[in-house]
């Protein structure tokens, strides 16, 4: 009984304080993004199907293309559904190029609020669960996240990733994901130390020859009157979204998608920031642009 009263002041506090929180062809796989309308029952709403896509300008997807609607929560969170397990178990996952490893709360996880709040995962449901058992912590900008490693087959898309390390976890921080419209997270980071030395799940792909390019990219719609908000797109990128070419920088450091960068500008002026050179990520995690600070 008490532990209903406090989910419920929890749910009455996350309304009143609002929406602003803030979460710091070869074979392809194929994401797109859905916009959501920012009432609570349409947040979790169902997946759009191919035929709300009719009447748009884009392509549809080839054969060896693999297409998952994703949900944008006020262009602040773009998260989409994955299974893990035999038969599949869904969860709401961010695709984050600011971390390496793929979390979904567990069934274990009795005593953080937001556990309860999310799809937990329950290996004894799944035919294809390999135990491990390692504990492991999992540090973000704004929190952290404690749990165990485990082993499952990992649906992204149409294709299944065989065999998938990834982390049960069972403490999340108390306010950090507790206002998180999704349940956990898929890291688009390099192997390393930071993500414990975890195949990342796009590393797998590539290995199990799932996609046979080296590349994903994204694609953000801020058009509020289009239903779809968005796509990643594995093993590829989509030439109908932009014009003209990429510019291609080098990786200055394993682990993040790190790169160097120079000054900065604001419109033709230079910001003094940086010019001698900063290392910056591109983080899909992050919603908006941070940079270092002076003193004047």
């Amino acid at each position: 009984m008490r532990i209903r009263i406090l989910l419920t002041a929890i749910l009455i506090w996350d309304l009143t304080c609002g929406f602003g929180f803030d979460v710091y062809a070869d074979n392809m796989i194929r994401i797109e993004l859905k916009r959501q309308s920012l009432d609570l029952n349409s947040i979790r709403g169902a997946r759009i199907y191919a035929k709300d896509l009719s009447g748009s300008s884009r392509n549809f997807a080839s054969d060896n293309e693999q297409i998952i609607y994703l949900k944008n929560y006020r262009d602040v969170q773009y998260f989409a559904e994955i299974g893990i397990g035999s038969p599949p178990q869904h969860f709401t996952v961010v695709f984050d190029t600011g971390s390496s490893n793929l979390w979904v709360p567990s069934s274990r996880c009795f005593f953080s609020i937001a556990c309860y709040l999310r799809s937990r995962y329950k290996s004894r449901l799944s035919n294809t669960y390999t135990k491990i058992g390692k504990s492991c912590k999992i540090p973000f900008g704004t929190g952290s996240v404690h749990g165990f490693f485990s082993q499952d087959d990992t649906k992204v898309g149409g294709s299944v990733i065989k065999q998938q390390v990834f982390t049960e976890v069972t403490r999340e921080g108390y306010f950090t994901f507790l206002r998180a419209r999704f349940d956990g997270v898929l890291g688009l980071g390099f192997q390393g130390t930071d993500s414990k030395n975890v195949t990342p799940i796009w590393h797998n792909m590539l290995l199990q020859k799932i996609v046979s390019k080296s590349i994903f990219s994204f694609w953000l719609n801020r058009d509020p009157t289009s239903r779809i908000a968005g796509e990643i797109l594995f093993g590829g990128m989509d030439w109908t979204h932009f014009r003209g070419q990429h510019t291609y920088v080098p990786v200055a450091k394993s682990g993040y998608w790190e790169i160097e960068t120079g000054d900065l500008f604001i419109g033709n002026n230079s910001t003094g920031l940086c010019k001698g050179g900063c290392p910056a990520i591109v983080d899909t995690g992050t919603s908006f642009i941070a940079g270092p600070t002076v003193c004047i």
